[in-house]
């Protein structure tokens, strides 16, 4: 059996390592006598399991002690509604940054909830840089400040957070976390699906500020409440159990690879193999230049949608899958998340420069 190089944006390709002991561990964990998957959540062995998740992304986040690690279900998009029935709460304003399909649906989750302004946007240029933010158009008694840390369909990604002052900043960082050291405590809450850098599809994880818990609205469903999942340890239901267990094999490797600092350098080698040669090739050009540039979803095209599409076939006939680009934007994309080993890059290199040599 050969493994091919997995480009895909989510659910994307898991290290190696954390495949092979889920393997061994599939029907016997550690002398269970059976596999996580059928393990009940109430059980002092699950348990052992879900604080270990907690205690691992705790230490290599580096996450305060005064945020609450939440693992839920319903993915990111749950969160466009669960954040503003629980935030949206004071003044019942939030404002938004525009920088992608993602960003756009959170603030058309959160209109339905509330007043909702979308401060800046770069819709004008399809969402390929990260647009400056007129602090005028910013309110000070804003509930909290949204944006999306890496767009993964454009490949973009906020190079310096924004200021936002007093506002609690809220960001979605399904495609970027545990790419890269973060301050936590420059937020009020991060939120991200777990299955492009963290594990399968199913889990989600929500880090959130003590004081930003407990102000629900009284109409807010029960599953939707933060307070809720906060109070009874993510085990208000049964939890996504086995998600939470790759996630946690998942958090081991990065700790052996040297954490977040580690996976930063590791992200941005692997990045600037692939940047390099578009920046030079004379056939693919990268959509995003600048500061702006995503580590882990890098979009390009020729310019000619028939040779994209033959990239596309071919790239996948030699083994280089899921990179064709997302729908709304066509030409390609490479997903280069911490999985994805260096060597993966460098081979689809020499692809694209033989591509080019033939179709040039």
């Amino acid at each position: 059996m050969s493994r091919v190089y997995n480009f895909s944006a989510g659910p994307a390709m898991l290290p190696e390592k954390v495949l092979k002991t889920a393997a061994e561990e599939m029907l016997d964990y550690k002398g269970t006598g059976q596999s996580v998957m059928e393990m009940s959540h109430r059980s002092k062995e699950y348990q052992a399991i879900i604080d270990e998740a907690e205690a691992l992304l705790r230490e290599v986040m580096s996450i305060p002690d005064n945020y609450k690690v939440l693992f839920l279900q319903g993915g990111a998009s749950s969160q466009f509604a669960m954040i503003p029935l629980n935030l949206m709460n004071k003044s019942g304003k939030a404002d938004f940054v525009i920088t992608g399909q993602w960003a756009k649906k959170a603030y058309e989750e959160a209109s339905r909830y509330g007043d909702c302004k979308a401060v800046a946007s770069s819709k004008d240029k399809t969402f390929s840089y990260i647009p400056e933010i007129d602090k005028n158009e910013c309110r000070p008694d804003a509930d909290y400040f949204h944006i999306c840390l890496n767009n993964t369909i454009y490949g973009t990604k906020w190079a310096e957070l924004p200021d936002t002052g007093d506002v609690p900043l809220v960001a979605d960082m399904s495609s970027c976390i545990l790419s890269e050291p973060v301050d936590v405590s420059r937020f009020a809450l991060i939120y991200a699906g777990a299955q492009k850098n963290m594990g399968p599809a199913g889990l989600t994880v929500v880090i959130v500020r003590e004081d930003m818990i407990g102000n629900a609205r009284e109409t807010t469903p029960t599953m939707f409440n933060y307070k809720i999942h906060a109070d009874n340890g993510s085990m208000y239901n049964t939890p996504p159990t086995y998600s939470i267990y790759i996630l946690k094999l998942v958090l081991e490797w990065v700790k052996e690879m040297g954490g977040l600092t580690a996976m930063k350098a590791l992200n941005e080698k692997k990045a600037a193999v692939i940047y390099d040669f578009l920046d030079s090739s004379k056939l693919f050009k990268a959509t995003v230049n600048g500061k702006d540039r995503s580590l882990m979803n890098i979009p390009f095209i020729t310019g000619n949608e028939e040779l994209d599409a033959k990239f596309v076939s071919e790239a996948k006939k030699a083994g280089f899958i899921n990179i064709k680009g997302h729908r709304s934007v066509g030409g390609m994309r490479a997903s280069v998340y911490n999985a994805m080993p260096i060597e993966g890059c460098e081979k689809l290199v020499e692809f694209m420069k033989k591509f080019e040599q033939e179709n040039g």
